[in-house]
């Protein structure tokens, strides 16, 4: 099955339910509450809509995760709160305490995305990325899973030629809290010369890489077996670093075969036989940069999903699209890779297994049956918007498919 990739289970320990909102989700329509099992299991979830096209997205995730979890007898308590742009115009912080409060009250953070034109010139601290950054520190959420699978029926969307794109199916395993984003000392000032200077710090310590490391065997060990670590050991002395835990860390993963490249030649590889990759693990910047190059293979960015996950508490789930302010409120986003978050929320992040394979098998069959976005459609497909795409799935989810897994 083309979502393969998303195969990880349970890499941390499911969290006590003692933070539950007492408001009951409303009933998606009237068919739900005939085909729902009765309610065993309660979850909160919060909702960061943010930005642009994220309010569009989360609503088409939101009715898909209530409807594929009722079968199993889930239930979910959400509580939407801003963030991003939305929080800087209402609160002038990206990031409100009672946001991060609440974010980690939950059992997963589902986000929509942030920023947008209208934020571009603000100073940093005021940028709506800022507060996305402050959150992942918040929740301690160090190892970002990236699928990129070339599914078969959008194999033609891809920028590559058929024959190099199908099949393609990896996860890049991206540090998140460490590296050159967060090092310092960083800032401005001016040089011996006297002319002003920017300058960060890649800075990374061992437990930093051995724990990302850990996260990246384990996913391997659970797909086929083969882990690339990329680094630019010939030249940064913190990748130095990096190869020589990753190395080490190795023996204790006897059954995954290990290799390592420069980020020069993977980005180059990438584009070149990007099927020799199965599980890449990588460090903030660089993963930052080869996740959105591999999701190109996709065809499309409005297509995956993401999984940012810590040793305990709550995960963050999010599609790797951008707010996309040029379509934003004119029901054209492709919701796809914001409901295959939710569905790695159900896996990874509740360890709801069955009710996460209903969404994926739920997304299979609505592009089986022809419906594209703008992004993905060709001739021959039928064009949709965001609404009338969620619309499709929540078919599929409430069709046999249901039944079937």
């Amino acid at each position: 099955m083309a979502l393969a990739s998303l195969q990880v289970n349970n890499l941390r320990p499911l969290k006590p339910q003692h933070h539950l909102i007492n408001s009951s989700p409303k009933r998606l329509s009237a068919t739900i509450s005939c085909s729902a099992a009765t309610p065993t299991k309660r979850y909160t979830i919060t909702l960061l809509p943010g930005d642009g096209i994220g309010p569009e997205v989360i609503a088409v995730a939101k009715n898909v995760l209530q409807l594929a979890a009722s079968f199993d007898g889930i239930e979910f308590g959400f509580k939407e709160m801003l963030m991003g742009g939305a929080a800087l115009d209402l609160t002038g912080v990206p990031l409100p305490e009672e946001t991060l409060s609440e974010a980690r009250n939950s059992d997963a953070v589902l986000l929509g995305a942030i920023g947008g034109y209208k934020w571009d010139n603000n100073e940093k601290h005021l940028k709506p990325e800022t507060g996305l950054l402050q959150l992942r520190a918040g929740l301690k959420v160090f190892a970002n899973l990236r699928p990129a699978s070339v599914l078969p029926q959008l194999v033609d969307a891809s920028t590559l030629k058929k024959e190099v794109a199908e099949g393609v199916d990896l996860m890049v395993v991206r540090e998140l809290t460490g590296g050159i984003y967060f090092g310092k000392p960083r800032g401005f000032g001016t040089n011996d010369s006297g002319d002003e200077i920017g300058f960060n710090t890649e800075i990374y310590a061992a437990y930093e890489i051995d724990r990302i490391a850990h996260v990246a065997f384990q996913t391997a060990r659970k797909r086929s077996c083969r882990l690339c670590s990329v680094d630019k050991a010939n030249v940064l002395e913190a990748s130095m670093l990096w190869r020589k835990r990753v190395t080490a860390i190795a023996s204790q993963y006897p059954d995954v075969e290990l290799s390592h490249m420069y980020v020069d030649n993977a980005a180059m590889q990438l584009v070149r036989n990007p099927k020799q990759f199965d599980t890449i693990v990588t460090n903030n910047i660089f993963g930052d940069i080869l996740s959105d190059e591999a999701s190109m293979i996709t065809g499309s960015i409005g297509m995956l999903p993401s999984a940012s996950i810590s040793d305990s508490g709550p995960g963050l789930y999010e599609p790797i699209h951008g707010s996309a302010p040029d379509i934003a409120g004119m029901d054209k986003a492709n919701p796809l890779a914001a409901v295959l978050s939710a569905a790695m929320l159900l896996k990874y992040g509740l360890g709801e297994e069955k009710a996460a394979q209903r969404i994926e098998l739920a997304v299979l069959d609505t592009l089986n049956r022809g419906f594209r976005t703008g992004d993905i459609y060709s001739a021959g497909n039928k064009l949709v918007g965001c609404k009338e795409m969620g619309e499709e799935v929540l078919k599929s989810v409430e069709s046999k498919l249901a039944a079937a897994v």
